[in-house]
């Protein structure tokens, strides 16, 4: 039964690796996401910033890309890397690049056999983490708080509003009935 994993080659399979014919090639997105994803292991590293136009779109919508802000020239036996940064204030920032570096080429190089020859990095500013986290919500965040509150007043008034006209309805329903049978 096979468990969804493939099946090995066979002795007798006339076919050889090398005797078949292909290229293999990668996406610059799929090198900047496998980098993307290596750098969540590095403490002190806030954010890999796409600059001021990325800030903006980040501020206006919740983005979990983690390729936003990693640049790479991908060939078809290296990588070049280029990112802007926002270290930990506080953090020995050359420590940080030096991981990167390792984290950066050790993935590339394990996933896709591909070499890391430059990784080019820019810090664009330092914070603590409570600036970040602070920085962080967005405007969709400030929306959805400010829709809860309007949404939780408008429910209570909407409740009073029923209350006063259940009462002016009794008070009619009173005055309507027939005094007489």
């Amino acid at each position: 039964m096979n468990s969804g994993r493939p099946t090995p080659p066979r002795p007798n399979d006339h076919k050889t690796d090398s005797s078949v014919k292909g290229e293999l090639t990668y996406e610059d997105k799929v090198v900047q996401k496998i980098i993307g994803i290596a750098l969540e292991e590095i403490d002190g590293l806030l954010t890999v910033d796409g600059g001021f136009f990325s800030n903006v779109k980040d501020k206006l919508v919740n983005n979990d890309d983690v390729r936003a802000g990693i640049n790479t020239e991908v060939g078809k036996k290296q990588v070049a890397v280029d990112m802007d940064i926002v270290a930990e204030y506080g953090t020995d920032i050359e420590d940080i690049f030096e991981q990167m570096k390792r984290v950066i080429t050790r993935e590339v190089k394990e996933m896709t056999h591909l070499e890391v020859i430059e990784v080019n990095v820019n810090v664009v500013d330092v914070k603590t983490r409570e600036e970040y986290e602070a920085d962080s919500e967005t405007v969709q965040d400030k929306a959805m708080n400010a829709a809860d509150k309007t949404g939780d007043f408008a429910s209570r008034k909407t409740e009073n509003a029923k209350h006063a006209m259940s009462k002016g309805r009794h008070k009619i329903d009173e005055k309507t009935e027939p005094r007489v049978e």
